[in-house]
Order: structure tokens, then sequence, then C-alpha cells
């Protein structure tokens, strides 16, 4: 999938921030073949009110929304891999999710059905 594709879902995910989280992430760090992105969030409203204690340190709290974004662009037919890579919970600046572009998913409809 080319960088051009990628970046006409990009306006679509901001929305979709904005609207279900009230942050919009900033896109960069392409990979030169176009098919990787990361997210960063200066602001992640999931981690306000929650500290990880000690013993639980390895949680990667926020993980909700890496299986949120997969699912979503799974219903427009893109299958992703979405990951963290920053954290603010683990004393990183910023929260950072890294998507990679897979494959494009076939619609696989039975034998005489449309």
């Amino acid at each position: 999938m080319s960088r051009q594709a990628n970046r006409g879902t990009e306006s679509k995910k901001m929305v979709a921030f904005k609207m279900y989280l009230g942050i919009t992430p900033s896109i960069t760090n392409w990979s030169p073949a176009g098919d990787e992105f990361s997210l960063i969030l200066e602001n992640n409203p999931l981690v306000d009110f929650v500290e990880l204690p000690d013993n639980h340190s390895s949680l990667i709290y926020s993980n909700l929304l890496c299986g949120v974004l997969r699912g979503a662009l799974e219903m427009v037919q893109m299958a992703v891999e979405a990951k963290f890579v920053q954290d603010t919970l683990k004393g990183d600046g910023v929260t950072e999710i890294r998507m990679r572009f897979i494959r494009r998913i076939e619609d696989n409809l039975p034998v005489g059905e449309e």
C-alpha cells in the first residue's frame, strides 16, 4: 500500500481520536516504504488517574488503544500491526504507538452470495 493511500486514512484516524478521546495525535516517523508510521499522543487520557504498582511495571495499560485501532481498520479491510513504543506511564515524555500496514483484506464471500 502506498504512502498516499495510508495518508488518506490519516484524517479519519484524527477525527476518531478527537471524537472518542478528545485528543489529536500527531503522525510522524514514516518508514521509507510508507507502510509504517508513529502516532504520538502528547496527552493520553487513559492514564490520567492511573499508577502502575511496582509488581506490574511491565503492564501496558493503554494497550487497549492498539486493539481498537487494529479492529477499526479491519472493519475497512486493512490488516495492521499496532504496538506501543513509548508510554507515559513508564516515564516516557509521550505515548507512541507504532502502526504497520500488513495487507489489504479481501472479502471472501461464500459461493452464490454477494
